[in-house]
């Protein structure tokens, strides 16, 4: 089911939310675990059965972990981290890593072929498999009890808000809210459906209407020129921001409406001012995941500097190949990468650079405004990798921007123009709430400035929305 679809919006969400509030509190775990069975079978209902899978070998392997002690427990979390990896290995990256040993047999003359499987991926597989992965891992290193009731359990990973495309929760927050006893206030449910409103204007009004122009544009890279493909490259970038934060506002919207709190996914992260900080305010429940699960136990920085180089590659390549089974993908990961390394490794002289120069003191004003410039380039760089169909594409895409400039492709005249006035409110509204959340600062304004605010976004979604019930971004990852 999609958040921006009709059948959410105004029937499971309000019919879900108000039985939630009517029923007595020790029955609440099964209405939320019914709905999001329900909730997740709206898609292709057999793969429930998959996401249960799942479900049974952690949840005993929670328990295992806990009661045993010495090695017996690392193998129980071996097996725990192998099975639950088996399961998104088959789906999403079994026929990837056949087609390449197959070219790769094929190009050293052997004989050999392997049989892909061609089988659909679940729906947001990635993402719980992260979130069973974080229980176990916490369990094994006793920072999170393991959880004796299946059902809660089971709702821990199945919580609809965050189920398909995050945030990617620890036990530690969530866990624990199924059996806390949440009444109804006003001041959380106003705030929820706010930051639920202003997730859907991200999403509809500004993500789905530059999605129109870029996809015309990258489904057909060798007919545009290089000024068409800068101008579809930014619209990519807003639009997987708009698009992935705006998923992330319904989810934590409508959980807060409920009285849950899932941890903030997004802050300005077009306002960085290094590749560094970026990924500090981007996707920040999969970049900590990351760290903590990948970066940091490979020795993080607390090495010498080439397992530093060496730490930082792994870990974001990897994240590369999360995204997707597809090589542009691993590139995109790798080149964030790179960029990491390569400003650790200049650290210094850039320092001293900055010292002799003093820029920062010549045009204090200027200077932040140019890393921030200079970090979403470098982002925009990467997105060509994210977006293009293939490396030929993604190769073709830099050519032409280096030197084959022309008038920008106004085939899609509307979607251009309501794109680029979609990107303004959301640049202006993230640099007005300085980092704090859009709806707080919302809340806290006089009555005129607030209802002013609804109703923008009211008519934006009424005047500029794109009402198709396109699929979020990342619900293929």
């Amino acid at each position: 089911m999609l958040f921006n679809s009709i059948h959410f919006l105004f029937f499971f969400f309000p019919l879900v939310t108000l039985a939630y509030f009517a029923l007595p509190h020790r029955y609440r775990w099964m209405l939320l675990l019914a709905a999001s069975c329900y909730f997740y079978m709206a898609f292709i209902p057999v793969y429930i059965l998959i996401l249960g899978v799942t479900i049974v070998i952690d949840y005993f392997a929670g328990i295992w972990i806990e009661d045993s002690t010495g090695s017996r427990r690392r193998k129980y979390l071996l097996f725990s981290i192998l099975s639950t990896c088996l399961v998104l290995f088959v789906f999403k990256y079994y026929d990837f890593f056949a087609v390449n040993l197959d070219g790769l047999a094929e190009l050293i003359g052997w004989n050999y072929s392997i049989e892909v499987l061609q089988v659909i991926l679940p729906i947001g597989l990635s993402f719980h498999t992260f979130q069973s992965l974080s229980y176990v891992i916490e369990v094994y290193r006793g920072r999170q009890k393991a959880e004796r009731h299946f059902g809660i359990y089971s709702l821990y990973v199945m919580f609809y808000p965050q189920l398909v495309a995050g945030p990617i929760e620890r036990p530690q927050n969530l866990l624990h809210q199924f059996r806390e006893h949440h009444r109804f206030a006003y001041e959380r449910v106003r705030s929820g459906l706010l930051l639920m409103l202003w997730g859907l204007f991200k999403k509809v009004v500004v993500a789905d209407r530059l999605a129109i122009y870029v996809d015309s544009v990258f489904s057909n890279v060798p007919l545009h020129n290089g000024t068409t493909l800068l101008v579809a490259t930014v619209f990519f970038a807003f639009q997987i921001y708009c698009d992935f934060s705006g998923y992330s506002d319904i989810a934590i919207g409508a959980a807060r409406v409920m009285g849950f709190n899932l941890m903030q996914n997004f802050n300005r992260p077009y306002f960085s001012k290094s590749i560094a900080e970026f990924w500090q305010r981007w996707h920040i429940s999969l970049s900590t995941w990351f760290r903590d699960y990948v970066y940091i136990p490979l020795g993080g920085n607390r090495v010498g500097r080439a397992r530093l180089y060496f730490n930082l590659l792994i870990t974001f390549t990897i994240s590369g190949l999360w995204h997707g089974a597809n090589w542009t993908f691993i590139i995109w990961g790798l080149l964030n990468g790179v960029y990491l390394v390569f400003s650790a490794a200049t650290a210094s002289l850039r320092a001293g650079l900055s010292r002799r120069t003093g820029p920062h003191r010549v045009l204090p004003a200027l200077h932040p405004l140019f890393k921030v410039g200079l970090t979403f380039t470098l982002v925009c760089a990467g997105w060509v990798f994210f977006r293009a169909a293939n490396i030929s594409d993604a190769l073709l895409v830099f050519r032409k921007m280096a030197g084959d400039h022309g008038m920008p492709f106004t085939g899609g005249a509307k979607d251009l123009i309501y794109g680029t006035l979609g990107i303004v409110p959301v640049l202006s509204f993230d640099y007005w709430t300085r980092g704090r959340r859009f709806e707080e600062v919302v809340t806290e304004r006089p009555v005129a400035a607030r209802w002013a605010v609804y109703l923008f976004l009211v008519l934006g979604l009424l005047g500029m929305g794109v009402f198709d019930a396109s699929q979020f971004i990342y619900f293929q990852f």
